[in-house]
């Protein structure tokens, strides 16, 4: 695992590019501080100083990457040292699809990516909730996810978010280990009809793989599960937030009318050579 020092460092590193460029970074905070193996992170560090730092996150055969290299520090060829080492990593690991995540408003992102083998494949938002009165729904029931719905929530990542089965499979091994995230099916007529999860860490509260069985979609049960995990976690005194494929129109209008607002955009490249 990442030790404490790792981590904080990380984090200063983050919070000092955020404040000079304007962005929030996607780091996958979740994942990080549950890490098993080693070979997944990459530092450059001077005088004790974290000064460039690189991430890879699994998902399947997909892995993502992001990273952050200190605004003094630029134009010195940290990253690329560290993307080299990365390369070395994910080929020795077999991952088949590599995408670099960037802020959607990072200049200094932009233009190391325009000299990379890659092409921009899609966008995410970054919402978060602003708080409203939000009615709790009686006629669906959410419960803790049981060892015997694996297969089900297998089968909505396939649908919802194009995952093959074994890398369904995969992704539900890897986050049912992380003690910080709560499984929910939900429910309509004790029938299952859909999922949520929320990872919950100092007083935020982060919502990720909502799905609903495509026959049980566009009657409202997805928008009245969201709101009754939304005020949950307000009420425990959470702040909330999600992420969203900025072409997923639907979802978009829901999480609006619901009183999300768009708090960052994250690009996606896909890497075309390994």
């Amino acid at each position: 695992m990442l030790t404490d020092d790792q981590l904080n460092k990380i984090e200063t590193l983050q919070n000092e590019c955020e404040q000079v460029d304007a962005i929030r970074l996607k780091l996958n905070w979740d994942m990080l501080r549950q890490r098993d193996d080693q070979s997944m992170d990459f530092f450059h560090e001077e005088h004790g100083e974290l000064v460039a730092y690189l991430a890879l996150y699994g998902f399947g055969s997909t892995v993502e990457v992001c990273g952050m290299v200190r605004p003094c520090e630029r134009r010195k060829h940290h990253f690329s040292a560290l993307w080299l080492r990365a390369m070395q990593s994910i080929q020795e690991k077999g991952f088949q699809k590599i995408l670099l995540n960037a802020p959607a408003t990072s200049i200094s992102a932009k233009e190391w990516l325009a000299n990379q083998p890659c092409a921009y494949t899609f966008s995410e938002f970054q919402m978060g909730w602003e708080e409203q009165l939000l009615e709790e729904s009686k006629d669906i029931f959410l419960r803790e996810s049981q060892p015997e719905d694996s297969n089900f929530e297998v089968q909505l990542d396939v649908l919802a978010f194009n995952m093959t089965e074994a890398d369904g499979k995969l992704h539900n091994e890897r986050v049912k280990k992380n003690p910080d995230e709560h499984h929910f099916i939900i429910e309509v007529n004790s029938k299952k009809i859909g999922k949520i999860r929320v990872s919950r860490k100092d007083e935020e509260a982060f919502i990720y793989g909502f799905a609903v069985l495509p026959e049980f979609q566009g009657q409202g049960y997805g928008g009245k599960a969201l709101r009754n995990i939304v005020k949950k976690e307000h009420e425990a005194g959470c702040s909330v937030q999600l992420e969203v494929e900025t072409k997923n129109e639907h979802a978009l209008r829901l999480y609006q009318q619901i009183g999300f607002k768009t708090l960052q955009g994250q690009d996606y490249y896909l890497w075309a050579e390994q």
